[in-house]
């Protein structure tokens, strides 16, 4: 049974969801500690249940990109060769479980040096200018961040926050508060 808490401060909307965003550092895979960034690949390791739920996704019938920022670069703390063999692993462990995601945007700027970079809409334009087809309003985003939700709501996605606890869920204005990706996928897939 699905047991998504819905926000306070937002009205849930029901529609067709067909393009679905996922953020990747606490989404997707195991977040770094704060100041810290996964660098190698080596260093990236699947949250439990992830795989599944992008199958899920999969299963549906939907679209499944990744957006992700990823400051590091800037920093010099990786290169962007680096992120590239970070986001091979990704793609390599999840098809290892019958998993895919279509595709994977990433902005590797410092902060206030790009639009791309989220909350800003940058990557998510991107892929619609990939993908003409892409219509924000059967689209949703998937993040553990108020970054990831302001990114969505800017462009009128779907929003989605993953609470894992480490949220005060009346603070965010997400359609939809849940505690981990597999219920977000869940809830995404029928949504349709």
């Amino acid at each position: 049974m699905l047991t998504e808490t819905r926000t306070f401060s937002a009205t849930p909307r029901s529609r067709a969801v067909r393009w679905v965003f996922l953020d990747r550092d606490g989404t997707l895979n195991v977040k770094p500690p704060t100041g810290d960034y996964i660098e190698h690949p080596g260093a990236l390791e699947l949250l439990p249940g992830a795989a599944e739920a992008v199958r899920t996704l999969n299963h549906a019938g939907l679209w499944t990109g990744v957006v992700t920022n990823q400051r590091g670069v800037a920093l010099g703390r990786m290169s962007s060769q680096d992120l590239e063999a970070v986001h091979e692993r990704l793609e390599r462990l999840l098809r290892l479980e019958g998993a895919y995601v279509d595709a994977i945007y990433s902005c590797p700027h410092e902060v206030g040096e790009c639009v791309c970079r989220k909350p800003d809409t940058g990557l998510l334009l991107k892929a619609q200018s990939e993908h003409p087809k892409l219509d924000f309003a059967s689209a949703a985003i998937v993040g553990d961040s108020v970054s990831d939700v302001q990114a969505g709501e800017r462009l009128g996605l779907l929003t989605v926050m993953i609470s894992g606890g480490e949220h005060d869920c009346e603070s965010y204005s997400a359609d939809y508060v849940v505690p981990d990706l597999a219920q977000a996928a869940r809830l995404l897939a029928t949504e349709r």
